[in-house]
């Protein structure tokens, strides 16, 4: 399954039946720290499987066992890989060869994936590799996986890189994850998971606006919010023309919620006088879902008439 290069940490990712355009990602973002700083909550080495930003899966070194984050994950695989699970040690290696002691807290994280897009047969097909490490907040090393080679992004990195690239086997292996097994099981989650999304809630959507700080302006915002999965599309638009960066439009992009649900606001910013109509026009083509929302001309938070919504 999962071969990570440091980590047994299986990641095994789930997504919904999406638009034939839709990129998935499958993704496991894991933190080691070279001993415990006694901050509660705050292990050792920790691990969490994501798909499209959205936790599955989870693991730290206290429990030592992995946990389903989505009820669907318990069903998918045995109940004996719900059972303990391991972490190599291989932070202190580092330490050393960067000659540093156990004084101060040290942190290693990284990010091992791949992304996956949707053809109109149907068929995934592999988008983009990612495998990234960084040192105490620093970029340090990623892989290549089309050429088969690291990538130092600090000097104190050459060493390692050097020893991990004479390893042809190791970068084999990691190539061979990254490109066709990691895509094999995003496929297979892609049905699985199909029912999530079948059962997604639609974008909720609101546009309002605020003082801006020159006092003759004003903040127009467009808010959807409580979608899953985080792609979605957002437009402001000024007498049916749609605003773009050229006119000052701002984005947050996708954001979590907190609840296993997205937001994304976007936001432009116009003149009080401004007769113009504004429209803020969103489409969530994971749920198929297209919802449109004339803004009123009142100030502040939530203040919005509806003018079409679309199934």
């Amino acid at each position: 399954m999962c071969h990570m290069f440091f980590i047994t940490v299986l990641v095994l990712l789930g997504a919904g039946l999406a638009a034939n355009s839709e990129i998935h990602s499958l993704t496991c973002i894991y933190t080691a720290l070279s001993k415990p700083d006694g901050t509660p909550g705050i292990h050792k080495f920790t691990a969490m499987d994501l798909l499209d930003g959205r936790a599955i899966e989870y693991y730290d070194s206290e429990s030592e066992r992995k946990v389903p984050k989505q009820e669907w994950m318990k069903e998918c695989l045995s109940a004996e890989y719900w059972g303990k699970g391991t972490e190599e040690q291989w932070l202190e290696s580092l330490m050393n060869r960067k000659r540093q002691n156990d004084s101060v807290v040290h942190v290693l994280q990284g990010m091992r994936g791949c992304e996956g897009k949707m053809q109109p047969d149907g068929t995934l097909k592999f988008h983009r590799a990612m495998h990234t490490y960084a040192y105490d907040g620093h970029d340090f090393l990623s892989f290549d996986s089309k050429n088969k080679f690291w990538i130092a992004a600090i000097q104190e990195a050459q060493l390692t890189m050097r020893e991990w690239d004479s390893d042809q086997a190791t970068k084999e292996r990691i190539k061979r994850y990254l490109e066709n097994v990691c895509i094999k099981w995003l496929k297979m989650f892609l049905v699985r998971g199909g029912k999530q999304l079948e059962e997604a809630p639609p974008p909720v959507v609101y546009v309002f606006a605020k003082k801006a700080k020159v006092e003759t302006n004003l903040i127009l915002t467009c808010l959807a919010t409580g979608f899953y999965t985080k792609d979605i599309i957002v437009r402001i638009k000024r007498n049916r023309r749609v605003l773009a960066k050229e006119d000052g439009l701002m984005s947050s992009g996708g954001l979590p919620n907190g609840d296993d649900t997205f937001q994304r606001r976007d936001h432009v910013e116009i003149l009080k006088s401004d007769l113009s109509t504004f429209i803020c026009n969103v489409t969530h083509e994971a749920t198929n879902i297209s919802v449109k929302k004339l803004w009123g001309k009142k100030l502040c938070c939530f203040s919005f008439v509806s003018f079409l919504s679309l199934d």
